[in-house]
């Protein structure tokens, strides 16, 4: 029998980036928030001390900061014909668990969306014909525009104290930064962090090839910075350690650097750790929530009412409770109907190794020190010859070279023994890697569902992911591969080494947590669980907010996005349900 708790007016599932947001703006319209967040207690004093978070076998060998598989996990396959596994051990994607989630462990590279990315379809369509997107392609327009958006990034970048250099400022154009950028209201709050000697090789020679490189936006702090909310931030030590750790410095914003010094001081704000949500409650109508379910870590059963429900979990776990709790149609891939689980991306990557004489330092560096081109990113360049949609960025990161996971060497190299140890004495400050970053197109036969077979601790299905990799990605992530090749010969090395992304897509090797869709967003409720304001069409009083959202995976990092959405939604809350709580958009 479940303890029944005393109400309150608003449950937020999870306690990350999305969740301190909304959190923070909440209850400053007075209202009583609680966070329910799955991991532990989390904060800079004393669990990013320095002292112990620069431990790589710690966290980012035995995984100190992610999601445990003994107590969460999903299933996958690649098809519809295959069965479906459990997914043991982390590997493609690792989900966070604690005060902070993903917050903590990213490495901060933070991208605004390109503005055909919002309206990927009818872009695609005025510019090529309805006839260039593939029928099996379920690619669609998000509801919302840049130009919606852009207050909402402009909030997000100066909570995080962004590093950067803006092109397109109040629609002036300038010498410097992406020049391919859409237009912005101001400039970012601090300027770049310093360059690395292997930015600036591929800065050389990507100007050689007549290409337009800038230094990456980074919330890794390039001085010390006080931002909005009077949370004083330290500047970055480029020691290397940020994806994956936490920061001890106060340097890359998170929750705990940015937000929840203010927030966990407020009387109308309050968190508990441990809770594992299973369910959404609903009243008898099936139309209101009325709270959520939870689980503490002794497995006793909790009810917590609320007025009002906000999903600020990781991407696959919203939608795992969207179909635990019969919260919109379960999308069904043979039909093509429904929309639950609907819309599964991910990011596609490759890179290319090289080998230089230089002397480069690979050990100082910091999450988001990199220099990029988005020549090739969104639709900056023709497709009609190429016959793909999409593109990604190609950029040259100095995250750091810790002893254990980050060491390359030429092909060839024995794997073992006096020649491995001499190839790496000759090559550990002699290379860098060019990496692509690319979008991820939704296809019909890429979703998320509830499987048949296996069932979590709590007795409830596991969430099952059918994905893989499609002929458009494919296409798109060689040609990205192949412009990087180019600029890595263009550097003049003495070799390299080329990664291109093979088929089929495997769960096993580390990739990127850049998960997106399931829970998309619309403006049609026939292809979308919530509106544009992240609002679900069938229960008003739930909005799911996150990298759920996206219909389909743009070429960026997705945080930076997933932060201004959070604002986005938050502001409608305040400005509009709460003043007249029902529907935000009629249908």
């Amino acid at each position: 029998m479940a303890t029944r708790l005393n109400s309150v007016d608003v449950v937020l599932v999870g306690f990350g980036w999305t969740a301190s947001i909304i959190a923070q703006e909440l209850t400053d319209e007075g209202l009583q928030v609680l966070a329910l967040e799955r991991g532990v207690d989390r904060a800079t004093v004393p669990d990013f001390s320095t002292a112990h978070i620069q431990d790589e076998l710690r966290y980012a060998v035995r995984n100190g900061l992610f999601q445990a598989p003994v107590r969460e996990t999903l299933s996958f396959r690649n098809t519809r014909d295959q069965t479906a596994l459990p997914m043991r051990h982390l590997g493609s994607f690792r989900p966070g668990a604690g005060v902070g989630g993903g917050g903590v462990h990213w490495n901060g590279q933070t991208w605004r969306f390109l503005p055909e990315d919002f309206v990927l379809q009818s872009h695609t369509k005025e510019r090529y014909g309805a006839s260039f997107i593939p029928e099996d392609l379920t690619i669609q327009d998000w509801g919302v525009t840049y130009d919606d958006l852009e207050p909402y990034y402009d909030r997000f970048e100066y909570l995080c104290g962004i590093a950067g250099k803006a092109a397109n400022v109040a629609g002036q154009r300038g010498k410097e930064g992406n020049p391919f950028e859409a237009n912005r209201r101001r400039d970012y709050p601090l300027p770049p962090l310093e360059r690395s000697a292997g930015t600036l090789m591929f800065d050389k020679a990507a100007r050689e090839l007549g290409y337009h490189p800038f230094p990456a936006p980074a919330a890794n702090t390039s001085r010390p910075y006080l931002n909005p909310l009077g949370v004083q931030m330290g500047q970055c030590t480029y020691c290397g350690y940020c994806e994956w750790f936490g920061c001890g410095n106060n340097s890359k914003a998170s929750p705990q650097s940015t937000i929840l010094p203010v927030l966990l001081k407020k009387d109308n704000f309050a968190y508990r750790t441990g809770c594992d949500v299973t369910r959404v409650l609903m009243d008898r109508s099936g139309k209101k929530a009325r709270g959520v379910m939870y689980r503490d870590r002794e497995g006793r059963e909790f009810e917590q009412p609320a007025e009002l429900v906000i999903l600020c979990a990781f991407a696959q776990h919203n939608v795992h409770l969207l179909l635990l709790s019969g919260i919109g149609q379960p999308y069904d891939p043979a039909k093509n109907s429904g929309v639950v689980g609907r819309n599964y991306a991910y990011q596609i990557t490759s890179a290319v190794q090289v080998f230089v004489d230089e002397l480069i330092n690979p050990y100082m560096g910091a999450g988001a020190l990199g220099q990029a081109i988005d020549d090739f990113n969104g639709d900056n360049f023709d497709h009609g010859p190429e016959g793909f949609i999409g593109g990604g960025y190609l950029a040259l990161w100095t995250t750091g070279g810790r002893p254990i996971l980050q060491h390359s060497l030429p092909e060839g190299t024995p794997t073992f023994g006096a020649g491995w140890k001499k190839a790496m004495a000759d090559n550990y400050l002699k290379n860098v890697s060019i990496a692509t970053h690319g979008s991820v197109v939704s296809h019909r036969e890429a979703y998320l569902d509830l499987d048949p077979t296996y069932k979590d601790i709590y007795g409830n299905p596991m969430l099952r992911l059918t994905f893989d990799f499609h002929k458009n990605d494919y296409k798109m992530s060689d040609y990205l591969t192949g412009k990087a090749e180019g600029i890595a010969k263009a550097m003049r090395p003495r070799s390299i080494s080329v990664k291109k992304r093979k088929p089929p897509y495997s769960i096993i090797p580390y990739q990127t947590t850049h998960n997106t869709g399931g829970a998309v967003m619309g403006d049609d409720p026939r292809t979308s669980v919530v509106n544009r304001y992240l609002q679900s069409w069938d229960v008003p009083n739930v909005f799911v907010v996150g990298s759920c959202n996206f219909p389909q995976n743009a070429g960026y990092n997705p945080t930076g996005t997933v932060g201004a959405l959070a604002f986005w939604a938050a502001d409608a809350i305040r400005k509009m349900y709460l003043k007249h709580p029902g529907p935000l958009v009629q249908v």
